[in-house]
C-alpha cells in the first residue's frame, strides 16, 4: 500500500506524479482552447510541439531522478495532453482527492488507476458532481490549506472559473482539522495577462516561510493583502503581469532549500538564490504556453 502524506508545499518530496506530453495530440482548433493563453499561441501559429514539450519534461523527471524522488507517469492515453497532473487530483495529508475536471478530460485520471490501486480505498475520496475543484486551486501551509475560487454571480458563463464555492465548502468538511482560506481570483476568457486560471498562476508558497505573490490575481484586494501581512513583506516576491504571464508563481519546491524553475526566470532565479535556495533551472517554456507550469504538471503524493 502506497501511504501519502502531503502537508505543505516545500517538505523534502519523496514521491510524485509527472505528467507526460507523449502523444499529445494535434494542435487544438481555436474553439478548443481551454484558456487565452493556449488561444493566444493557437492563433499566432507558435502553439507548442510534442518533441519540444516532451524535452522540457523530461528535463524535469532528470532533477527528481538527481533527488531521488520516486516518479510515478500516467499510462499513455493516444492524442490526448496528459500533461497537467495537477488538475485532475491532488493529496491533502494522507487522502487521495479526485477532481471534479472538465468532463473531455476524465480519461486522464484512469491513466493513473494503477496508482490510486495501490492507495487504501478509504483514504481515496470524491466529491459529488456538483462540487468543482481543481489541484492548482488548493495550496497546503501547514495548517492552512488556501484556496482558489471565483465568486462571480456568472461563474457558470467561465470555463477557466474552475473551482467553486461547492469545491471550499467541500474542503472544509472533509478536513475539519485545517483552517480553510478562499482567494477569490480574476477570471478572463479572452486576456492571458488578466487571468489566474489557478491559485498557483498568482501565489505560492516557499521554503519556510516565503511566498511569490501577484497582486493583480486577486479580485478582493484584502485578500491579497491578507498573504503579505501572513508571510511577511520582506519574505514575499512580488511578480509583474508580465512574470505572471510567464507563470513565475508556478515553480515547484523539491524541499525547503530545493525549487525547481524555468531557466528564463532571471529575475525570481537570483531573488531565491539570493535568500539561500539552490534553484535547479529547466527549459519549460513551451508547456508554459498552454497556461501551465511546474507546478501544474506535478501532483505530490509523499513529502517528509
Amino acid at each position: 500500500m502506497l501511504k501519502l502524506n502531503v502537508k505543505n508545499e516545500t517538505s523534502r518530496l519523496r514521491a510524485v506524479v509527472l505528467g507526460t506530453a507523449v502523444s499529445n495530440g494535434p494542435t487544438p482548433k481555436l474553439e478548443e482552447a481551454y484558456d487565452p493563453k493556449s488561444y493566444l499561441h493557437i492563433k499566432a501559429g507558435t502553439y507548442p510541439i510534442e518533441t519540444d514539450m516532451v524535452n522540457e519534461m523530461e528535463s524535469v523527471a532528470k532533477i527528481f531522478e538527481k533527488y531521488d524522488v520516486k516518479v510515478y507517469r500516467p499510462e499513455l492515453i493516444k492524442d490526448c495532453n496528459q500533461i497537467f497532473a495537477r488538475d485532475i487530483a491532488f493529496v491533502i495529508d494522507d487522502v487521495f482527492v479526485k477532481a471534479n475536471i472538465l468532463p473531455e478530460r476524465e480519461n486522464e485520471l484512469d491513466a493513473i488507476q494503477y496508482l490510486i490501486d495501490t492507495i487504501d480505498p478509504k483514504k481515496v475520496i470524491r466529491p459529488p458532481e456538483e462540487v468543482h475543484i481543481e489541484g492548482g486551486d488548493v495550496m497546503l501551509c501547514n495548517d492552512y490549506i488556501f484556496i482558489g475560487t471565483y465568486r462571480g454571480d456568472d461563474y457558470s458563463d467561465y470555463i477557466v472559473a474552475r473551482t467553486n464555492q461547492a469545491g471550499v465548502d467541500y474542503i472544509t468538511q472533509q478536513f475539519p482539522h485545517k483552517k480553510i482560506k478562499s482567494f477569490d481570483l480574476n477570471k478572463s476568457q479572452t486576456n492571458p495577462y488578466d487571468n489566474a486560471l489557478h491559485l498557483d498562476c498568482c501565489f505560492q508558497p516557499i521554503g519556510t516561510n516565503k511566498a511569490i505573490l501577484h497582486k493583480e490575481g486577486f479580485r478582493d484586494e484584502t485578500e491579497y493583502e491578507w498573504l503579505l501581512n501572513y508571510f511577511g513583506k520582506e519574505n514575499c516576491f512580488i511578480i509583474t503581469k508580465e512574470e505572471m504571464f510567464n507563470m513565475n508563481s508556478n515553480i515547484f519546491s523539491i524541499s525547503e532549500d530545493v525549487i525547481i524553475s524555468e531557466k528564463n526566470f532571471t529575475r525570481l532565479n537570483t531573488w531565491l538564490r539570493e535568500k539561500g535556495f539552490t534553484v535547479e533551472e529547466v527549459p519549460y517554456a513551451e508547456i508554459a504556453k498552454q497556461e501551465g507550469l511546474l507546478r501544474c504538471s506535478t501532483m505530490p503524493l509523499i513529502r517528509d
